[in-house]
């Protein structure tokens, strides 16, 4: 199993962060959760992404605030 969330490739979307083996950019979830949108709203908007690769991003993004926020 690949566990790479995401793919910065040249070729997709002129190199802009995408939940990997799909061109959805990383910036559309959070714009989203931003907005007040659900998950769940994410994911029927996007089918390509996965619940898993969404969460797991999530809990990427938290674990490098906090990592973030103790080194300060």
């Amino acid at each position: 199993m690949n566990n790479k969330i995401i793919n910065i490739d040249p070729e997709i979307l002129s190199g802009e962060p995408v939940f990997n083996g799909t061109r959805v950019p990383i910036k559309n979830l959070f714009d989203y959760i931003e907005t007040g949108e659900t998950l769940e709203i994410f994911l029927a908007d996007f089918p390509s992404v996965t619940r898993d690769q969404a969460i797991s991003l999530l809990e990427s993004a938290e674990e490098l605030l906090i990592e973030n926020s103790l080194s300060k």
